[in-house]
């Protein structure tokens, strides 16, 4: 398990590395220049000169890379040509935005997919996973901003229980950052919710053939027990990979739910950086969100060790 463990870390700097380089060829695909869009109107020639040589825009794609993993290495994302300030900064304020709707998004999504999915996989052919099985599609083919925009007619408009959009902090007020989150946590946990309760259901039907499952109901255990110990511990392989790879991708910036609701996380921040030219921003959250997904894919191998014993050796 050791070297196991080791192993995953090693490639990790490899890895990141070559991320590091893709993100900042890719960056370089985007239209315009931000020299011309920071001088103003008038473009001066001196002031354009000026940004170019502060912000190395006049230096080699190579070397301009080499400046900015220089200051990766150092915790140095660069500073935002728009708003003059540190790229780090930006993302530690915006991160737990972000990660606050991307845990209870996940939690909803959990708390619905998983008993749906075994639900519908112990009663297979029944009006249970018929009726799982339609709200998964339901939930796989409801367009996320659609959804948002009924929850907030509904809920907003038409009762008034909650408010329509914005953000509030849990340090200010506990009820009022809920009743700001639970909405679009909601939409982004629908849709997921929808992904797990069909592999988890895949996952149980397969499972629920096996020889040891057949063994534990000869020995007299009771159904619960023979479903929950010896069917879901041994299905929740692929549903740990797909919960890793959703939070990830959530985490990055769920930027249609963030605009409809104006929480001001990771996809407010990337959709501004995008229409500004403001590459540093990009490059710093690309990154960051690059290297969530390794992490979590490590964590995922990590916890299929930990729910099953015969992955240890």
């Amino acid at each position: 398990m050791r070297r196991f463990i080791l192993h995953r870390l090693g490639i990790l700097i490899p890895t990141l590395i070559f991320v590091s380089m893709m993100i900042f060829a890719l960056q370089q695909l985007l239209p315009g220049d931000p020299a011309l869009a920071l001088a103003g109107e008038e473009r001066d020639p001196q002031v354009i000169q000026f940004l170019r040589q502060r912000y190395h825009l006049d230096q080699p794609l190579p070397v301009r890379y080499a400046y900015w993993i220089g200051g990766v290495l150092h915790g140095d994302l660069g500073e935002s040509i728009r708003i003059q300030r540190p790229v780090a900064d930006l993302v530690l304020e915006k991160l737990p935005v972000t990660g606050e709707l991307t845990v209870l998004a996940m939690i909803i999504a959990l708390a619905i997919g998983i008993p749906a999915g075994i639900v519908a996989a112990v009663k297979r052919g029944t009006a249970w996973d018929v009726a799982a099985n339609a709200v998964a599609l339901w939930g796989l083919s409801t367009p996320n901003f659609w959804l948002g925009i009924l929850m907030i007619l509904l809920f907003s408009v038409q009762l008034g229980w909650l408010p329509a959009s914005g953000y509030v902090s849990p340090f200010e007020s506990l009820w009022g950052n809920l009743s700001t989150l639970i909405m679009p946590a909601f939409v982004l946990g629908n849709a997921i919710a929808a992904v797990i309760m069909r592999h988890t259901r895949s996952a149980m039907l397969q499972v629920m053939r096996s020889d040891y499952v057949r063994t534990a109901r000869a020995k007299g255990l009771s159904e619960r027990v023979v479903i929950l110990k010896h069917g879901l511990r041994n299905a929740l392989g692929p549903v740990i990979t797909l919960g890793a790879l959703e939070f990830g991708q959530l985490l990055s910036g769920a930027v249609l739910t963030e605009q409809v609701f104006t929480i001001p996380g990771f996809g407010k921040l990337v959709v501004d950086a995008v229409f500004n030219r403001d590459y540093a921003v990009v490059q710093g959250v690309v990154l960051c969100t690059a290297s969530f997904y390794i992490l979590l894919n490590l964590a995922a191998d990590l916890l299929y060790a930990a729910i099953n014993p015969r992955l240890r050796a």
